[in-house]
């Protein structure tokens, strides 16, 4: 055995198991959704962008143990709801250290029906505007909802009804 058989190629993923696709198609076919998903959850280009390449990395470094992961896709969402979640757990301990609690208001946000729409779902719980964004805007059912969101899909649909109600009253 030589030196060089040791060697383990950066950039490119390990084998994952025989019938599964290769990590670029994978990422090919699933990083549009993703960031899609993250932009309207976080209403931020860049932390969506952010959040996307967070999660497409710990599934790449744990490419050559995949079958051990039942859902790759589901995995992917989850790791970036995940980041979401911590990130939005660090800004609020931060901001109530730094400013008093009253909210303000971007006055960019009636530019587009866009900005309408992500001020919207601004307005309802992390919970409700994630199971609103996976089922309504990326077309997930309820049960792959409930895969990514580590719930039970009758509580995808209460979450979604409750964010849909909320939604209509403003």
């Amino acid at each position: 055995m030589q030196a060089e058989d040791n060697v383990i190629e950066i950039g490119r993923p390990r084998e994952a198991p025989a019938g599964t696709p290769s990590f670029e198609e994978m990422f090919l076919d699933v990083h549009d959704r993703l960031y899609r998903a993250l932009y309207f959850i976080t209403g931020s280009s860049a932390d969506a962008e952010e959040l996307m390449q967070d999660a497409f990395l710990k599934l790449w470094e744990r490419w050559d143990r995949l079958d051990t992961i039942e859902d790759p896709v589901a995995y992917l969402f989850r790791v970036a709801l995940n980041g979401v979640r911590m990130r939005a757990r660090r800004a609020r301990v931060a901001a109530s250290k730094i400013l008093p609690t009253a909210g303000a208001r971007d006055p960019f946000d009636d530019i587009n029906v866009r900005e309408d729409v992500r001020r919207m779902l601004r307005g309802i719980s992390p919970r409700q505007r994630t199971a609103i964004v996976l089922t309504e805007i990326l077309g997930y059912s309820s049960e792959q909802a409930a895969r990514i969101m580590r719930i039970r899909p009758t509580t995808v649909r209460v979450l979604a009804s409750q964010g849909r109600s909320a939604l209509r009253e403003t």
